[in-house]
């Protein structure tokens, strides 16, 4: 059945630090994301996700930002909350917190549609002037987010280099992957969509921001006009090679017409498929024909090639 959400991803452009009080700053700062949020709450999002350290001042001085840090607490928390819970939506909160032991994490709050923290992410892969300028600790896990309406993997900035988390949300197959980040990643955002079968939603400060398909494909991009954008996609969907599926995918079209959609990215040999049926979801159209699944497939070409008589002496 077609599982439809509305997303919003803002790359906002930074607000430069003019030596404000602290308890000026925040104020100031809450007006901003105001005024953003603003943007793309017409839309009716189900999700909005905020860029990292999008709390942070451009330009800060460690002891600025030590001082506005600490007047901040979690009054920018508290807000994004506000706002979660009046406009039914989950905000992807992305900024630097202390814990209770005095140090700090670079982390994703996921608030619920009634103002609640789903889930929280800790960045795992440090800068190493994170640690050793900012104090900040690397997280150790990273747990899938349960939500109304699917499950949510969240990456921050150089996460996106390391195979190791990669690896750990290729096995817990999210429906969507949050990227929060100061740097962009180029074509490891597709690959990473691809990788893990899933919808990835990049919100980059001051750089294009975007959401990609499992297949790599851009469906919605911020331009050097508009720095935020709104899409609604339908997490109803698998990835298939095309081998052995042509006559099944065909099949599966010509009964369930507009109900069953394919989508080809072209050169890469796997398409997306996904039901907008209000009463098959698209797992029952795989399973009625028979359509391989590309992991499955990919399990099985594994398999055949390590087969001793499928391999030369």
């Amino acid at each position: 059945m077609a599982r439809y959400v509305t997303i919003s991803t803002i790359g906002h452009r930074s607000i430069q630090f003019t030596n404000l009080p602290p308890e000026e700053a925040v104020n100031k700062m809450m007006d901003f994301w105001t005024e953003k949020l603003d943007q793309v709450l017409p839309d009716m999002p189900d999700l909005i996700v905020l860029p990292e350290a999008c709390d942070r001042y451009n330009g800060m001085e460690t002891a600025d930002k030590e001082k506005y840090y600490a007047v901040r607490g979690d009054k920018m928390l508290k807000f994004f909350s506000e706002k979660a819970k009046a406009n039914n939506c989950y905000i992807a909160y992305s900024a630097a917190f202390q814990v209770t032991d005095g140090t700090f994490r670079n982390c994703t709050q996921l608030i619920d549609r009634q103002g609640e923290v789903a889930g929280i992410y800790n960045k795992n892969h440090l800068v190493i002037d994170e640690t050793t300028k900012a104090g900040i600790l690397c997280g150790k896990h990273a747990d899938l987010i349960e939500t109304d309406f699917g499950t949510v993997a969240c990456a921050i900035c150089f996460d996106l280099n390391f195979d190791e988390l990669r690896l750990k949300y290729v096995d817990q197959q999210p429906d969507l992957i949050l990227f929060s980040s100061m740097y962009h990643g180029g074509l490891m955002q597709k690959y990473w969509a691809y990788s893990c079968r899933a919808h990835f939603v990049g919100a980059i400060h001051n750089l294009p921001s975007a959401i990609i398909s499992p297949t790599g494909e851009t469906l919605a991009e911020t331009t050097n006009y508009f720095d935020y954008i709104t899409e609604t996609v339908n997490l109803d969907c698998k990835v298939v090679h095309l081998d052995e599926n042509w006559d099944k995918i065909t099949a599966a079209k010509e009964k369930y017409g507009r109900g069953f959609i394919m989508k080809d990215p072209g050169l890469l040999g796997a398409v997306l498929l996904s039901s907008e049926l209000e009463d098959i979801n698209i797992d029952e159209i795989i399973e009625e024909f028979e359509i391989e699944i590309l992991d499955d497939y990919m399990a099985r070409s594994m398999e055949h090639r390590h087969t001793p008589e499928n391999m030369e002496q």
